[in-house]
């Protein structure tokens, strides 16, 4: 293998790890309702592909290359996840299922959660259902504090794309009147329409 042929093998793998990475977190953004970024990093992706599969096509005569595609959408495919997982971008709902939940409420709400309780029953007998609106990057911190209070709680966890939780919690004087056909207020309410 000469120089260049082993320069333009890492070059390959280099712009695949960073193209197949744009694209995880593409997508992560396109499920979360965040357009405008999805668009800029879908084009960085189109644009760094094209330029590999074109030297990967143009220069079949080196399988090399072939291998160097491949190993870098490997590579990428397993950063693209952790790169991913460390930015943490949205929100996520966590439902915490426990007997002991006037107790946890307290100790969340001291550590400025957001929540709201629901009382449910169960064939073991009643529970509280702590609802607690986070960003993601907060999901460890509150699963530890939830373990360390009561190691039995049931913990889910589900991402969400929007919320106007956070939003009514901080502006709690600012009764907006809802209706059926709005329920977020009528931010969009079109002209004429009864308020």
């Amino acid at each position: 293998m000469n120089h260049t042929v082993f320069v333009t093998f890492w070059v390959i793998v280099l712009a695949r790890i960073a193209d197949v990475s744009l694209g995880t977190i593409r997508m992560v953004s396109v499920v979360q309702g965040r357009r405008a970024f999805a668009a800029v990093l879908g084009f960085f992706e189109a644009v760094v592909f094209i330029s590999v599969v074109a030297k990967v096509l143009l220069n079949m005569n080196q399988p090399v290359f072939a291998l160097a595609y491949g190993l870098g959408f490997a590579t990428g495919t397993y950063l693209g996840m952790l790169m991913e997982q460390r930015l943490a971008f949205g929100k996520q709902l966590v439902f915490l299922l426990t007997p002991k939940g006037p107790e946890l409420a307290e100790v969340l709400r001291g550590a400025d959660f957001l929540l709201a309780e629901l009382k449910g029953r169960t064939g073991e007998g009643d529970l509280t259902i702590l609802c607690v609106e986070i960003a993601r990057r907060e999901a460890q911190e509150l699963i530890r504090i939830v373990s360390a209070l009561d190691e039995r709680c049931v913990v889910i966890v589900h991402d969400i794309r929007r919320s106007d939780f956070a939003r009514r919690a901080a502006a709690k004087g600012n009764r907006r009147k809802l209706s059926y056909h709005f329920p977020l207020g009528g931010a969009h309410r079109p002209k004429g329409s009864p308020s």
